[in-house]
């Protein structure tokens, strides 16, 4: 007897396909289906007696899984989100997935059992006078001779790159271990009384619990939620750990490697797709007690939850900007709702809808209000630059505090959060300067690699050797990036070592990961970097910040502007001083009375994040409206404009509900397109989906070029 099935397939059309199966398929299955002249992998997600396709139903190709791949829970939770971000079901769910599981052609790797084991082929080769002698590749077959090793040790013996390779070679073979339990031996710091208060806290609620952890930096956030974690893995659950950047990882692994004494599955993009996707099925089948990764890692499915902790609750990163535009703590927090489990969202600067929300009742706040350490607060001191002459980019006080720190054998970090070498290239003779012909914005000088690059679209040329409009030699880097300043210290310090990391220095991960390892070694003393440096980090050398181009985050058209500012400057203000030295931190302003630096300064972060929400409150903004906004682009300006004006008139009538537009977007013009936009806005979330649910159908109907694209992104957090 033939079963209809309800396929979702990863494609841009917000419905379900109908297939037939010879055979009981279950519902959170991979299948392969025909599709036109494609094949393509979708999920079974309803199974059904009767179809909406008129005609004979094709079947399906292949059923890919015995079991479900998707459980119920994390099924029905990504339907709600599609639902929510107005995005197709079938990307959603392929979006969910590791890269690995998406495609027929790659079968499922073997779940993570745990641990590594020669093989007899492995035995054959160490007999074998070859190449390998020395190699991280005989160190690990060595080992591995007497004894099974777990997926931790030979990683960190061999590295994941021989670990493949043996692998892949055959020589070694994945093997089920036990997972231990958290060891006396782990590594543990007794909590001092406001962390055992938080502790106890959210040990003692019962099912779903949301908790703002409010901690200043350094006030020991992380022990925090290790003893969280550790109490639900003493119950047999599992824990998952959401942290906003892949910088943040190694450390972060570290900890809980050490504070835990259990593995710990680890997910994001800097992983192979093997790797990611081991990971993935070992907390889908519960081998892995500890799964912590970045924004993807809330798509998981637990086998056992008992707890979510998302670090850096109010970071940027955890919002998806393409494809599906989700935000990862707020799945967190609805996966937690469904779990019923508590959630933990931590940070020294919460967001402005985490604060909102503990206002209302909905969260819980938990504070810790001094440094673990006991260490003071930094001091910070506002450098005004008027009538000051720089030295690429830095002030003579600056510079001072620089030599005062260096001299006492201390690290400093310079913050700057713009990488490459310039961000204009000038010329002095005609006044031409390098722009991307694509975005109409200035060209990046990355003077390392000899180049102009766009850092909106990615476009780049080779650095030109004369002015192309006047021929002359003139040319002149106007402004600093991190890689200037490196040069600038370099040269000043002479002798200093200087350690540069942002997205340039840090693109490969082994790169990444030994920089990063480095930063606190007794040779790296004097640092630069971008936000990859403003959180997380424990540097306890470090006791001096000077902060560059504060200025810029003052007069940004963007309404979160100053909460991003403010932010950022608290939290690489956070890095000085974790330790036994005091700390500073130097802000190079223009505008020293500014009243965002004033009272940030003067009344710290909690008062000045209460101004802002009044100031949102006042003027209908978030979170005190939930806004949408429609983005589109074309090559051609009238496209763009017909499109938007077509996709304003047939917006529905929705009580409580407004539409703006069509508007220009902050970037006019990007990658060669022409860009514009549609504002919705209203002051709760069910008129505005409801308005989204009719208008979607209408924008789809609309003709629309082949050039033109446009997508829709529900809660967003920025204009452009």
């Amino acid at each position: 007897m033939s079963t209809i099935l309800r396929v979702a397939l990863p494609v841009p059309v917000p419905k379900l396909f109908d297939y037939l199966a010879e055979a009981e398929v279950a519902v959170g299955c991979r299948v392969r289906v025909p599709f036109g002249r494609r094949q393509l992998v979708g999920i079974v997600v309803e199974l059904g007696a009767q179809t909406t396709i008129s005609g004979p139903l094709r079947p399906i190709d292949a059923v890919l899984d015995r079991a479900p791949l998707l459980d119920a829970e994390l099924l029905a939770t990504l339907r709600w989100a599609a639902r929510y971000y107005q995005h197709p079901l079938g990307e959603v769910l392929a979006q969910a997935l590791p890269v690995t599981l998406r495609h027929a052609a790659a079968p499922a790797p073997a779940r993570a059992a745990g641990g590594w084991r020669l093989t007899d082929a492995g035995r054959a080769a160490l007999q074998e006078p070859l190449r390998r002698r020395g190699t991280r590749i005989e160190a690990l077959l060595l080992a591995l001779a007497g004894q099974v090793l777990t997926s931790a040790q030979a990683r960190q013996l061999a590295g994941p790159a021989a670990l493949r390779s043996a692998a892949g070679r055959g020589w070694i073979e994945a093997v089920a271990v036990a997972t231990p339990p958290a060891t006396a031996s782990s590594q543990r710091h007794a909590l001092n009384a406001a962390q055992q208060a938080a502790v106890d806290t959210v040990l003692a609620s019962s099912g779903y619990a949301p908790f703002l952890l409010d901690g200043v930096t350094g006030s020991g956030k992380t022990e925090v939620y290790l003893a969280i974690v550790r109490a639900a893995l003493a119950r047999g659950r599992q824990a998952l750990v959401l942290v906003p950047e892949i910088a943040l990882t190694p450390q972060a692994i570290r900890r809980f490697r050490d504070g835990l004494g259990v593995e710990v599955a680890v997910l994001h993009s800097g992983l192979g797709n093997a790797e990611r996707a081991r990971a993935w099925l070992a907390a889908a089948s519960g081998e892995a007690s500890v799964v912590l990764g970045t924004r993807s890692a809330v798509l998981v499915p637990l086998a056992r939850p008992g707890a979510i902790i998302v670090d850096e609750e109010h970071d940027g990163s955890y919002k998806q900007h393409e494809g599906w535009r989700y935000h990862a703590r707020d799945l967190a927090v609805v996966r937690a709702r469904v779990w019923q489990v508590p959630i933990v969202l931590g940070s020294a600067t919460p967001s402005l809808e985490s604060l909102a929300n503990v206002a209302a009742g909905r969260y819980r706040a938990l504070h810790l209000h001094e440094r673990a350490s006991g260490a003071p607060p930094p001091r910070i001191r506002v450098v005004d630059l008027r009538h000051q002459r720089l030295q690429h980019g830095l002030a003579a006080p600056a510079l001072a505090a620089l030599e005062a720190c260096l001299a006492r054998g201390e690290q400093a970090l310079v913050f700057r959060n713009r990488r490459g070498y310039a961000p204009v290239l000038l010329c002095h003779d005609c006044g031409w300067s390098a722009r991307c012909a694509a975005c109409d914005r200035p060209l990046t000088l990355h003077r390392g690699e000899r180049a102009l690059r766009c850092h909106h679209c990615g476009a780049g040329q080779r650095l030109p050797q004369a002015c192309p409009q006047c021929g002359g030699l003139a040319l002149q880097p106007l402004g600093e990036g991190t890689e200037r300043l490196e040069e600038a210290l370099a040269a000043r310090f002479a002798g200093v070592p200087v350690v540069r990391i942002d997205r340039d220095s840090t693109r490969g991960r082994r790169t990444r990961e030994a920089l990063l390892d480095s930063l606190d070694a007794p040779g790296a003393r004097l640092l630069v970097g971008t936000q990859m440096l403003a959180k997380g980090h424990d540097l306890a050398r470090l006791t001096l910040v000077v902060v560059v181009g504060v200025d810029e985050g003052l007069y940004s058209v963007d309404f979160r502007a100053g909460e991003r500012l403010a932010q950022l400057i608290v939290q690489v203000a956070g890095r000085a001083g974790r330790a036994r030295q005091a700390g500073e931190v130097i802000l190079q302003t223009h505008d020293p009375g500014h009243p965002l630096l004033r009272g940030l300064i003067e009344r710290g972060y909690a008062a000045l994040a209460q101004d802002l929400l009044a100031e949102r409150r006042a003027a209908s903004l978030p979170p005190y409206a939930q806004l949408a906004l429609l983005r589109a682009e074309a090559p051609a300006a009238e496209q763009l404009q017909t499109f938007l004006a077509a996709a304003v008139a047939a917006a529905p009538s929705t009580a409580g509900v407004a539409v703006h537009g069509p508007l220009a977007a902050p970037m006019p013009r990007r990658a060669g397109a022409q860009r514009g936009q549609v504002l919705v806005e209203s002051a709760a979330r069910k008129p505005l989906q409801a308005f989204l649910d009719a208008w979607l159908p209408a924008l789809r109907a609309l003709p629309q070029p082949r050039a033109l694209r446009w997508s829709l992104d529900v809660d967003p957090l920025d204009l452009y």
